[in-house]
């Protein structure tokens, strides 16, 4: 394997025409591969960012008829880069559900690996701002480690970030890069989208690479940006702001053993008893 990889972050303001985003996305595409990246990640729902399940349904297709999956794969081969899709909006034949998948794409346009999004964003936040994700897609429930030329990845998506546990598990799988394709709110980004992704290169002392949606969404959508590529400590290698465009970084392998080395968290595990709560002494004990 190779000891160094330069990658890149395509950040975008996905529309809801699917024609339109790859367009958009491929010209990106190309100017990342321009900047060297051998390695090129998407955000989430990079083939449409559309919040009404009925319009959706409309232009959704399954995993053999989707367009822009045809036309990222030809790239790939056409460029001779791999490339993560981030996640594309795929229908089911077995559920009225989506379902949110990640594709990576090796350089000569094969499909290497798949992902389906486990956890869904299901919440409720300040001013009346609800996401159900779980009504509109239908959760995995498979970690992925891909191979690669380089190294081991791990493919995730988005909400699941906020879950440690998945990515200590992809680590200790192998994975020495993490892919963090998301559309994060613009709300929780500004809270929580830069700790949240250097905690999980820290806690695993692999690199991260995390494509993100920006801007105002033609379905009302407002996402953060700051597409992110972060070091195994935990420095920020490169934040691609809040507008549409591309970052690159080389990435040094080497790191991941200097981290892991300094602090081998990833084999200190130990097994123990799970919390129970424990009842207020009572006066006097």
């Amino acid at each position: 394997m190779s000891d160094k990889l330069t990658v890149g972050c395509v950040q975008l303001t996905s529309t809801t025409d699917i024609a339109e985003n790859i367009k958009i996305s491929s010209d990106l595409i190309r100017e990342a591969h321009g900047r060297g990246a051998q390695l090129i990640g998407l955000p989430e729902v990079v083939n449409l960012v559309q919040r009404s399940r009925r319009k959706s349904a409309e232009v959704v297709r399954t995993e053999g008829e989707e367009t822009s999956l045809r036309a990222y794969r030809a790239l790939a081969a056409e460029l001779g880069v791999w490339l993560h899709t981030g996640s594309l909006v795929i229908k089911l034949l077995d559920d009225e559900r989506n379902v949110n998948r990640s594709f990576l794409i090796d350089d000569m346009g094969a499909i290497a690996a798949t992902y389906d999004k486990i956890h869904m964003f299901d919440v409720d936040l300040e001013n009346g701002v609800s996401f159900r994700e779980s009504k509109g897609f239908r959760p995995g429930d498979r970690a992925v480690v891909a191979e690669t030329p380089w190294c081991g990845i791990g493919m995730t998506v988005c909400y699941d970030v906020r879950f440690a546990y998945l990515y200590r598990a992809l680590a200790k799988a192998g994975a020495s890069i993490l892919m963090v394709p998301a559309a994060f709110t613009r709300q929780t980004g500004g809270a929580h989208w830069h700790i949240l992704l250097q905690a999980r290169a820290i806690e695993t002392g692999c690199f991260v690479v995390a494509p993100a949606q920006c801007g105002d969404h033609e379905d009302g959508r407002e996402t953060y940006g700051h597409s992110l590529i972060i070091a195994p400590w935990g420095e920020i290698i490169s934040d691609g702001g809040e507008e549409p465009g591309v970052i690159t970084a080389e990435l040094d392998f080497a790191l991941v053993d200097k981290a892991r080395g300094m602090v081998p968290a990833l084999s200190h595990d130990r097994d123990f008893a799970p919390a129970a709560p424990i009842g207020l002494r009572q006066a006097g004990e």
